[in-house]
Formats: structure tokens, C-alpha cells, sequence
């Protein structure tokens, strides 16, 4: 960006070519997932790692839902509350992702008591939820654009799974049909409030910062997982240990 603002057509484009850059759809893990070229552990590993992450992301909107300074914003961003956590015990996002780590194989209390996690996946997803807590409301929902990309991989990642992985079903991957709909309906309010409100270039450089470092953030996980899970010998003391049977 120039030190002079630009238009929000202008912004947005920035915003998208981060996406094009650095979404993790691009990372050799998520396309060795896609492409059927894992084992059923390194799945397995990466659905107990993610479940950190989406466990996490109904306290990262709470954080933020505090903050709100109206209302209207509020009743918006509580939604992405009960996307998450249901309005229900078993509904939910949350819940639909157990059923996935279920449908491998994974012990559920093993999965929700987190001792299985990769350290730099504890330290990558507490370090988004301490940046929507203390950045400016601004960056903190620019911080959920990500979403703007989140269908493409979805559905590559539903095709690629059922294709490829005899141990994935339909009812496995229940999580992701219903974040179709919810991820472009989030996305389109974020992008929106963005355009509107990132008027300086010091606000526009730092929403463009914000979905950088969101972009970092799914990256960094997938790196631990690659590492640990890809190349041999590298699981870290603690981590989830597949059974060698």
C-alpha cells in the first residue's frame, strides 16, 4: 500500500491477492490431504490438531463480542457464536468436528483433552486469539477474512477425501456443508465493515497486516504438522503418537 489511502475496490484487491498468496490451500500438506497421499495417522493427526483451532474460535469471537461497541454489531458476531458452539449440547461446529475425529478413529476424550497437541499448534492458534483480544476491532475482524477463501479449499478438501480416503464417509466430513453457507455470509459482513471502515492508509496497511498474519497462522500449523508427522523421527515429546499397528 502507498502512504496515501486507496479506494476500497483497491483494498479489497489487496486483500484477495494475500489470499491468493498465502491461503493455506497452497501448502504442501493441505495438497497431499487433498490428493489421498496421506496415511490414515498424518489424517488423524491433523484432525486432532485442527480441533484445537476450532474449539478456540468461539473464544476468539467472544473475545472480540466484548468489544463491540453496538448492538447491531453484536447481534452479527454472535452468530458466529452459535455456528460454532450450537445452541444445544452435540450442535454445532465444534460437535460436527468430534464427529470427524470420531470417524478416524480418534478417542474423543483423547481429542477434547488436548494432550495430544503439537506445541506449535497450542502456540499458533492462542496467538490468534490473543491478537483478535488486543488489536483494534479493525484488525481484529479483518483478521477473519480468510473466510473469503475458505469455500475453494472446502470443497476441495470434501472432493479430495471422499475420493481418496476409504476411511472417510460422508457423515465423517459432516463438519463442512453447513461452512458453505456460513463462511461467504461471515466473510461478506467482515469485507464489508473493512471497506467501510479502513479509510487511512495507516488502517488500510494494517487490515492488509491483520489477514497476513491470520494467513501465517493456518501456515505455521500445517509446517508442524508436515514436520512432525511427514518427515520421520520429528514428533515432539507429548504429541500425539499414531498406533504403529
Amino acid at each position: 500500500m502507498t502512504s496515501q489511502p486507496v479506494s476500497p475496490d483497491a483494498l479489497e484487491a489487496a486483500l484477495r491477492a494475500i489470499g491468493a498468496e498465502r491461503y493455506h490451500n497452497l501448502h504442501p500438506f493441505h495438497r497431499a490431504l487433498h490428493g489421498g497421499t496421506l496415511t490414515r495417522p498424518q489424517v488423524q493427526a491433523w484432525a486432532l490438531n485442527r480441533y484445537y483451532y476450532q474449539c478456540r474460535i468461539p473464544a476468539k469471537d467472544a473475545t472480540l463480542l466484548a468489544r463491540l461497541p453496538t448492538a447491531e454489531l453484536r447481534r452479527e458476531w454472535r452468530r458466529r457464536l452459535v455456528d460454532h458452539d450450537g445452541d444445544a449440547p452435540g450442535t454445532g461446529g465444534v460437535a460436527r468436528w468430534l464427529k470427524l475425529t470420531d470417524g478416524l478413529g480418534l478417542d474423543r476424550a483423547y481429542v477434547e483433552s488436548l494432550d495430544g497437541l503439537l506445541p506449535a499448534t497450542r502456540f499458533a492458534v492462542d496467538a490468534y486469539v490473543d491478537f483478535v483480544r488486543d488489536r483494534s476491532i479493525l484488525e481484529a475482524i479483518a483478521s477473519s477474512l480468510t473466510e473469503l477463501f475458505s469455500p475453494t479449499i472446502i470443497s476441495e478438501r470434501v472432493a479430495g477425501m471422499l475420493q481418496h480416503y476409504d476411511f472417510v464417509t460422508p457423515e465423517t466430513l459432516a463438519y463442512f456443508q453447513p461452512r458453505l453457507t456460513q463462511a461467504p455470509r461471515d466473510s461478506d459482513f467482515a469485507l464489508a465493515y473493512v471497506r467501510e471502515h479502513a479509510r487511512t492508509a495507516e488502517q488500510q496497511a494494517a487490515v492488509l497486516n491483520a489477514l497476513k498474519f491470520k494467513c501465517g497462522v493456518l501456515w505455521a500449523m500445517l509446517d508442524a504438522l508436515d514436520y512432525a508427522y511427514v518427515v520421520p523421527g520429528n514428533i515432539p515429546p507429548g504429541a500425539f503418537r499414531p498406533d504403529p499397528s
